[in-house]
């Protein structure tokens, strides 16, 4: 009976046991939901614009407006203008140079190349009226564009090539009234359309996170927190939280994602102890370009191709690009697996008048590696092309490539590299040899945006194997499931062959002393 019941007992607690480790974890983390709580209350505006008389007139410019607005934001103009949004430059120490101004005056990249003697392009995205040249005078206040970011009634919108001016069908009275904090939409404006389209540059950021879902984003997802960008970004005397990789070098003014979810976000102190080394990115943003594809690849050097003497485009079956004369070719791709690098916050930069030092040459450098104590694994889109060069001087060329008409030297109508070369380099002050080749690049860009849910997230197993892992291409380090030591595989081994070798041992040992009780028995037996 006793047995029966210990029996019964031993089945019912093996039982439990099986449920319990197959149930999905229910445990209740309070800390995500404050932050839930706390995000879901939106913000509702303290005035409403349309009331004010200053806003109630027909404006027949956009610095009228800009004049309207500092009326009463008396000061606010002097923030703008302090800001790197402005002066598309800051003073900052790198690594190696010391205090340099940087930004996008003096900084190339291998997508549009540079800003310098293309300003009335470059300005669509310039929160700024008027910039023709590089004779825009940044002192002048009424030039600065409040409705770029302010605009809430979803109309505004910076013309093609126009110097930073609106479209004309923008109606000014109407937006002025309409103003507000900075939407989703604002910021996309410039931020989703870089380098000449949607998601073009930076693949996690593009106009699908105007109205996604949770798997596109859980924090912009409409059916989710519906965050806007200024929720991270947010500004104190309109200096924005946040720097971009392509342009910034300092690791200060960071928006991270323990600024909200603490360095121990998780239950499992496990993956708490992975983010010393480990972005939270790395493993919550399994891919980027989810619902657009992204550009990877710009092939400056087959641009100028003409059919009947006259420029044309190839695009794919989406409808992206693929051959432009005026750009080259492109490759793009969707749902991609980041590349992974060791970031320490800071960064190098080519900046205009460098030598060529390294193929292929690294536009932006990541600083970063196991050993600096600052750094993590971060993932990245690494875009990757050939842009002109002068063969002689080895210095990367900044051509011209706008104008609003042939016969002014710009690539873009005159299709030469040679007269854009010399035009370019002698805006900057460099010298051109009149030699010019194509030299292969790379930049690179952090993935921040585009989180997955969390059992979307990368696994375990994604990493930690021996063949083609995701971090497969990071070295210097000791990475379980993946590497080998030498020593420590034949420690390993040799107690797996001990261990079997006991089991063996002890049960050959104890067949042999059963053998001899049942001899011992039998011969009892038998006398």
């Amino acid at each position: 009976m006793k047995k029966n019941m210990f029996f019964t007992i031993t089945i019912i607690i093996a039982i439990l046991v099986i449920i319990v480790s197959l149930s999905p974890d229910e445990s209740y983390n309070i800390t995500q939901e404050k932050l839930i709580q706390e995000y879901a209350i939106k913000p509702t505006p303290s005035i409403d614009h349309s009331k004010l008389d200053e806003l109630r007139k027909n404006f027949r410019t956009p610095q009228e407006v800009t004049e309207a607005c500092n009326s009463c934001h008396t000061e606010r103009h002097k923030e703008v203008m302090n800001s790197s949004h402005w002066n598309w430059e800051r003073t900052a120490y790198i690594e190696g140079r010391g205090l340099a101004f940087i930004g996008k005056k003096n900084i190339l990249n291998n997508f549009c190349i540079g800003s310098s003697s293309n300003e009335q392009a470059c300005a669509k995205c310039h929160i700024g009226f008027g910039m023709t040249n590089d004779r825009f005078d940044f002192a002048n206040a009424s030039n600065v564009d409040c409705m770029v970011c302010h605009d809430n009634s979803e109309e505004y919108l910076k013309g093609s090539a126009m110097a930073g001016y609106p479209d004309r069908t923008v109606n000014l009275q109407n937006v002025a009234q309409n103003v507000g904090s900075p939407k989703k939409s604002n910021c996309g404006s410039c931020h989703f359309y870089s380098g000449g389209g949607n998601n073009v540059k930076h693949g996690d950021l593009e106009e699908s996170l105007l109205a996604c879902d949770k798997n596109i984003d859980v924090h912009m997802a409409a059916n989710g927190m519906d965050m806007s960008c200024v929720t991270c970004h947010s500004a104190e005397n309109h200096v924005m939280k946040g720097r971009l990789y392509s342009v910034s070098s300092e690791n200060t003014n960071r928006a991270r994602c323990e600024d909200c979810h603490t360095v121990s976000p998780h239950l499992d102190d496990l993956l708490n102890r992975h983010n010393k080394k480990i972005a939270c990115q790395t493993c919550h943003i399994p891919y980027y370009a989810k619902a657009n594809s992204t550009k990877m690849a710009w092939v400056w050097s087959e641009a100028g191709k003409l059919k009947d003497g006259k420029p044309y485009t190839e695009d794919n079956e989406t409808g992206e690009h693929t051959y432009l004369s005026t750009k080259g070719s492109f490759i793009w791709e969707k749902n991609v697996i980041p590349e992974y690098a060791w970031f320490n916050g800071t960064a190098d930069h080519y900046l205009l008048g460098d030598t060529i030092s390294t193929m292929p040459l690294a536009i932006n450098k990541l600083n970063g590696s196991y050993e600096d104590k600052n750094s993590k694994i971060v993932p990245v889109k690494i875009h990757r092309g050939d842009q002109i060069y002068d063969k002689q001087t080895k210095l990367l060329i900044q051509p011209k490539l706008f104008a609003a008409q042939k016969g002014d030297s710009a690539f873009w109508k005159d299709f030469d590299w040679d007269l854009a070369s010399e035009a370019g380099m002698k805006r900057v002050g460099l010298p051109y040899s009149g030699e010019y080749g194509f030299v292969e690049t790379e930049m690179y860009w952090p993935v921040n945006h585009m989180v997955s849910p969390k059992d979307q997230s990368v696994g375990c197993a994604e990493c930690h194997t021996r063949h083609n892992g995701r971090l497969a291409g990071l070295s210097g380090f000791y990475l379980p499931g993946r590497d080998r030591i030498n020593i420590l595989d034949f420690i390993g081994k040799l107690m797996v062959y001990l261990s079997v070798l006991g089991v063996l041992g002890h049960g050959l040992l104890r067949v042999v002393i059963a053998i001899r009780k049942y001899g011992y028995r039998l011969r009892i037996d038998s006398d």
